[in-house]
């Protein structure tokens, strides 16, 4: 099968609706960045248990997670641009909820409502790129914009945060979204189509409660084990939310109009570039969270620094996204996807060799999110294509959901494995106190404490042992995560070789 050719193509309003549809993409990217600069402020103020911080993280990507499916099965039903108007609304007034919080309770409550409102606007622009650019060239460019407006608010929430933070209080962060909700509001209806399934179907309320009891245990297990290690109760968490996701999928198949059509994963195309994304970002997930460790714990870098260090990589997956499009149509998908993860093994491969020095730390994945990119945006790009247009919201919603389980996948996976490395090539100097070496076995940050209530030199040669055993840890992951991006490689090259060039 090859992807649907239509020669209607998209003019002037269609390119600015797009414009439109950047802005919620940035704003929730930059949402989540932007509150990590925050915590320390609204900490002192709300005062927090540990608890309860922990919930005020993670609520909004676990409430994001779970409702995704759900709202791009209701966009499909009751239309894409009305879901989106209703998201932005809500969006915008649990922003001003948030941001006036008066305790910890109360901004886990706005935070949680946050991440459904959320769930609503990343199904929904995605949806209405596949129905506003039908022509597959320009929905590939319109894909890539869509996802470097992504990537650049995740780039730009740090400096917005420290902007704001310095100026105003923490409440502050949470406003950003109000006036761009605004002017989503009011120029949506001029500027976007609606669209929806025309048999849409009434929506099965079991499938809703199945699907989240689905994706919130499993997001929660994985976010658990990335956060303390292999232990049994996620793995239990995690156990129970598979075993619904079983009862889901046998609802679905008895379902005439189902909450997620099953048949999608008919087509070869559409399960492999699924598969391939979500695998992919569990590896870019992964060594992200490594080398922020690597910068600051053996480089010593500050963590203002290390962010910094940290641009260009992002930088040159925003490169990549924008000539994606280009170079497709001068090769097939399938030739383009698998080529760009052969570049982020070898990315991935350098960082073996990254010693002290942050530069090649930071142009190994630079290489590596380069080569991503094609399949960020033909992945996303063939889901939707080959969707049929009454799915599209449906489509959508599983491109991001993949999405979200591959980061946190990746966080759990590469944090465990460096974690194992690390304790099993840990090594103590023979005069390092009890206490002391019992911590540097743990891990690496803990080490770096431990060396710091040790005299010079003994607090020295701690911790370059710890270092050294963290390295070890980091370049097994560097060659767990090219294994992984191979292995995607030989996948896009056969499972994607029938679909034809844009």
């Amino acid at each position: 099968m090859t992807t649907v050719e239509n020669t209607a193509r998209a003019g002037m309003r269609e390119w600015a609706g797009l414009a439109v549809l950047a802005l919620p993409t940035v704003l929730l990217a930059l949402d989540i960045s932007v509150l990590h600069l925050a915590v320390p402020h609204l900490a002192a103020e709300l005062a927090p248990s540990g608890t309860q911080l922990l919930w005020i993280m993670d609520v909004y990507g676990f409430m994001i997670a779970g409702f995704l499916v759900t709202m791009g099965s209701i966009g499909d039903r009751i239309g894409r641009r009305r879901l989106l108007m209703i998201g932005a609304a809500a969006f915008g007034l649990a922003s001003v909820l948030a941001a006036y919080s008066t305790s910890p309770a109360m901004l886990i409550v706005t935070r949680a409502l946050l991440g459904v409102a959320g769930a609503t606007l990343m199904p929904s622009t995605l949806a209405l790129l596949g129905t506003m650019f039908k022509d597959p060239r320009q929905r590939a460019v319109a894909i890539s914009v869509w996802m470097t407006a992504f990537t650049g608010g995740t780039a730009i929430g740090p400096l917005v945060g420290g902007v704001l933070l310095e100026r105003f209080w923490w409440g502050s962060a949470f406003l950003i979204g109000v006036p761009v909700m605004v002017v989503l509001l009011v120029v949506a209806p001029v500027l976007l189509p609606e669209s929806k399934d025309p048999r849409p179907g009434r929506v099965d309320l079991v499938s809703v409660a199945l699907s989240l009891a689905t994706v919130l245990p499993v997001v929660y297990g994985v976010k658990e084990l990335a956060k303390n290690g292999l232990s049994v109760p996620p793995l239990l968490v995690m156990a129970v939310g598979a075993a619904i996701g079983v009862w889901f999928v046998r609802r679905q198949r008895t379902l005439a109009v189902p909450l997620v059509d099953l048949r999608l994963f008919r087509e070869r195309g559409f399960t492999a570039a699924l598969m391939i994304m979500m695998l992919a970002v569990t590896t870019s997930g992964g060594m992200l969270m490594m080398a922020a460790q690597y910068l600051q714990l053996v480089s010593g870098l500050s963590p203002l620094t290390s962010g910094l260090w940290l641009l260009p990589p992002t930088l040159a997956m925003i490169v990549g996204t924008l000539l994606t499009p280009v170079l497709a149509r001068w090769m097939p998908p399938g030739h383009l996807i698998g080529a760009g993860l052969v570049l982020a093994a070898a990315g991935y491969v350098s960082l073996m060799a990254a010693d002290g020095t942050p530069m090649v730390a930071v142009v190994g994945l630079g290489m590596g999110f380069l080569g991503l990119a094609p399949m960020m945006v033909l992945g996303t790009d063939l889901v939707i294509g080959l969707a049929p247009p009454e799915r599209a919201g449906s489509a959508s919603a599983m491109t991001e959901t993949s999405g979200e389980l591959g980061n946190a996948l990746g966080i759990a996976l590469f944090g465990s494995l460096g974690t194992a490395i690390y304790q099993a090539f840990a090594t103590v100097p023979e005069a390092t106190p009890g206490p002391a070496a019992a911590a540097a076995t743990e891990s690496l940050p803990a080490a770096a404490a431990a060396a710091q209530t040790l005299p010079g030199q003994a607090g020295a040669e701690l911790l370059e042992a710890a270092r050294q055993a963290f390295m070890t840890g980091f370049s097994v992951a560097g060659a767990v995560g090219a294994g992984i991006a191979l292995a995607l490689a030989a996948l896009a090259f056969t499972a994607l070789r029938h679909l034809t060039r844009q």
